[in-house]
């Protein structure tokens, strides 16, 4: 009965120290995820803003229509 005992403690204690390390791996990645992130939408938003020159020539020529 004690072996039962210290058999179940012994295995409850390394799945719980499996289940930490594979924590701990999957927290040291976030950052790293963060910051591709950010990689990605500053690139979007310098995509978007080179492919769309002519927006600030019709807001130009806009206030040129309303000064007329």
């Amino acid at each position: 009965m004690e072996l039962q005992v210290v058999l179940a403690i012994l295995g409850a204690a390394s799945v719980v120290s499996a289940f930490m390390y594979a924590l701990k791996g999957l927290l040291d990645q976030i950052p790293d995820l963060i910051r591709s992130w950010r990689r990605v939408l500053d690139e979007l938003r310098r995509a978007h803003s080179a492919s769309s020159p002519g927006s600030d020539e019709r807001g130009s020529s806009s206030a040129t229509r309303d000064d007329l």
